[in-house]
């Protein structure tokens, strides 16, 4: 089954020069187009895919839309069955993408992630339950574990990503989502800048019927952190306003909790 990437991108030539250079090695069986969404760069980004990388579908936002909405429009672009969201900061070894569509395919999947690993090999936790106040604790305590050089920690991380398995959702830095499920979906919510709306997506995929998957089969290695650090903003500002509207949304009785935890910490969103 053919699938289109979308790719969304804001000052990160660099990065995203890498990533197309490595889907370009790997010439995975199946791909249709890219589509490169940039939410306006001003490093060159644009200029640079236009004469590096022609046959690359590009749209160029003339603003920030935020990392949802720019993958909206570029699932709205794309034509194929399947469509995979890659963040700039990934690269794609050969064989990955094709094992990771079979999995879907085999599976029944709507949506599907693979394993991400950083540049040393060591894998992240990218999955989990639906969010809550107890699963978020776990999350943490396992994205710590995840982060730390103990042998046992890893031994651990490694254990847990090590089973594929039907989760409540995978991270958007690697998801690949059937088109019309998506779009049955609804899309991503865009009230959601930077971060929780992949969380949300899955959400709403679940909600339509669909299941999603984790599998260790493919991996895909995620620069982590770099388009985050390029936003221009706070990392804990994107995120506590993404917080606040995610419990807004689906915890509404914890809410009063969170900003109570929020203001208790110094952090005042608005």
């Amino acid at each position: 089954m053919t699938f289109d990437v979308v790719i969304v991108t804001f000052n990160g030539r660099e990065d995203l020069d890498v990533c197309l250079g490595s889907l370009d090695d790997a010439r995975p069986a199946g791909l249709g187009q890219i589509i490169v969404v940039d939410n306006a760069s001003t490093d060159g980004t644009v200029e640079h895919v236009r004469n590096r990388w022609p046959q690359v579908e590009l749209i160029a936002s003339p603003t920030n839309l935020g990392f949802g909405a720019a993958n909206n429009v570029g699932i709205r672009r794309a034509s194929a069955p399947l469509v995979l969201l890659l963040n700039s900061d990934t690269i794609v070894p050969p064989g990955s993408l094709e094992t990771l569509a079979t999995r879907l395919a085999r599976t029944g999947a709507v949506a599907a992630g693979p394993r991400l690993v950083d540049a040393q090999g060591y894998p992240e936790v990218s999955f989990g339950s639906m969010l809550s106040p107890v699963t978020e604790l776990v999350q943490l305590v396992r994205v710590r574990l995840a982060a730390s050089s103990s042998p046992l920690a890893r031994r651990y991380v490694a254990r847990l990503v090590g089973r594929e398995r039907f989760v409540d959702w995978v991270s958007g830095g690697c998801l690949l989502v059937q088109r019309d499920a998506a779009l049955a979906a609804g899309l991503f919510d865009e009230r959601y800048f930077l971060y929780e709306e992949d969380v949300d997506f899955c959400a709403a995929l679940r909600a339509h019927g669909g299941r999603i998957l984790f599998t260790p089969a493919a991996s895909v290695v995620h620069l982590r952190g770099r388009s985050v650090a390029r936003s221009g903003q706070a990392p804990t500002a994107h995120y506590d306003r993404s917080h606040l509207a995610f419990y807004e949304k689906h915890r509404r009785r914890w809410l009063p909790v969170l900003r109570l935890w929020l203001r208790m910490r110094g952090r005042s969103v608005r």
